[in-house]
C-alpha cells in the first residue's frame, strides 16, 4: 500500500507541492530516536535526507472540512511516517482526547508538536480518512488493515458505529468487500452493532454453512447477530418449504383428462419438491427450481396441465424472489 511519499530537501522534490524547506518554516526536524540513532536523518546534518510524509496529510495540504486551518500537530506512525493534522478535528471525533495525546500546549519555537502514534501509517493512514470522512480507496488497503483500523478505533476514542455511516467513504469501502470477505466483514459490523452494514453483508452468507462457525467468531459476533443470521436461514428454508407445497392447480376434466388423469401431475410434483426439499438451502436459485420442474411437462400430453404446471412454476419463483435475503 502507497500510503506515503518520499520528499528529498535538496532537490526541489516538493516543487509540485509549492512548498520547501525554505518556504514552508513550520516543517519539523525529525526527531533523534533514545539510542543516539535517528530513524529519519535531520535535514541540517545531512542535505540530502528523506522523510516520509502522508501524500494525503502533508503540511500544506487544505482539505473540505478544514480549508480555514494549517495543520496544528504532526502525528508520527510506528514506522516513521509524518501525518499533518488539525487537532479541533480530531478532538471533535475522538471521545478521549485521541488517547489522551489531547490536547496539548503549544510549542515554544513555533512548529507544530509531534505526537508518536503506536500503529502502522496504513492503519492511521485509514482512521484519519475516516475523520475527515475522506475516501481511501485509492489506496487499495488490503481488508485485514481495514479491520485492523475499525479495531483501532475505539482506542483513540472513535466510536465505529457513529463513524462508519452509510454515507460516509469508509463504509463504501467497506461494503465492496462483502462478497470477498462475508463472514468476517458480518462479524465486524456486527460486533460494533452497525446494523447498516450488516444487513447488505447478510445476504452474502446465505450460501454460508452455519455449521461452520468458529467459536471464535460466534464470541466476536455476539448473540444478537448470530440469532439474526440463523433466524434468516431458517427463516428462508422455512419459506421455500411453503412455496413448494402446494401442486399444480387442477383444471376442469376434459374428455381427455379427468381428476384421476391429473393425479399423474400431483404425484410427480411431489416427488420433485421433496427432493428439492431434501437438499433446501437458503441460497437456493431460482434457475434450480425451475431445471428441477420444468422437466415434469415431458410426459404430459395435456395442453391444459401443461398451462397448469407452467404457471404454477411462474408463480413459485415470484414468491421465492420476494422472500427476504438479508437479516
Amino acid at each position: 500500500m502507497a500510503s506515503m511519499e518520499h520528499y528529498d530537501w535538496d532537490d526541489g522534490h516538493f516543487a509540485d507541492l509549492e512548498y520547501s524547506l525554505g518556504k514552508y518554516g513550520h516543517l519539523p526536524t525529525p526527531p533523534h530516536s533514545h539510542d543516539g540513532e535517528s530513524p529519519v536523518a535531520d535535514s541540517t546534518e545531512d542535505e540530502n535526507a528523506l522523510l516520509s510524509v502522508s501524500t494525503t496529510f502533508f503540511p500544506t495540504a487544505q482539505h473540505a472540512q478544514h480549508r480555514s486551518q494549517p495543520p496544528d500537530i504532526v502525528l508520527l506512525s510506528q514506522d516513521s511516517v509524518y501525518f499533518y493534522v488539525c487537532s479541533d478535528l480530531l478532538l471533535n471525533k475522538s471521545g478521549n482526547g485521541f488517547r489522551a495525546m489531547l490536547p496539548i500546549s503549544p510549542s515554544s519555537d513555533d512548529e507544530p508538536p509531534i505526537l508518536n502514534v503506536p500503529e502502522p501509517s496504513p492503519v492511521l493512514n485509514i482512521i484519519l480518512h475516516a475523520i475527515y470522512e475522506m475516501s481511501c480507496a485509492h489506496y487499495s488497503p488490503p481488508f485485514n488493515v481495514l479491520v485492523k483500523a475499525v479495531d483501532s478505533m475505539p482506542i483513540y476514542g472513535i466510536d465505529p458505529k457513529t463513524t462508519i455511516l452509510p454515507a460516509t467513504p469508509l463504509f463504501t469501502l467497506l461494503l465492496s468487500q462483502a462478497p470477498l470477505f462475508p463472514l468476517d466483514l458480518y462479524t465486524l459490523a456486527a460486533h460494533y452493532d452497525i446494523f447498516e452494514l450488516a444487513v447488505p453483508t447478510s445476504s452474502h452468507l446465505l450460501a454460508f454453512p452455519l455449521s461452520r462457525l468458529t467459536d471464535d467468531a460466534v464470541e466476536r459476533m455476539g448473540a444478537i447477530y448470530l440469532k439474526r443470521l440463523f433466524f434468516l436461514h431458517f427463516g428462508r428454508a422455512e419459506a421455500l418449504k411453503r412455496v413448494l407445497g402446494a401442486p399444480p392447480h387442477p383444471h376442469p376434466p376434459t374428455p381427455f383428462c379427468d381428476f384421476v388423469q391429473q393425479k399423474t401431475l400431483a404425484r410427480a410434483w411431489a416427488l420433485a419438491t421433496a427432493y428439492l426439499a431434501w437438499d433446501i438451502r437458503p441460497d437456493m436459485s431460482t434457475t434450480t427450481l425451475e431445471s428441477a420442474l420444468r422437466p415434469l411437462s415431458t410426459h404430459l400430453t395435456c395442453d391444459s396441465c401443461k398451462d397448469a404446471l407452467d404457471e404454477r412454476i411462474k408463480n413459485l419463483v415470484v414468491q421465492w424472489s420476494i422472500v427476504k435475503r438479508t437479516i
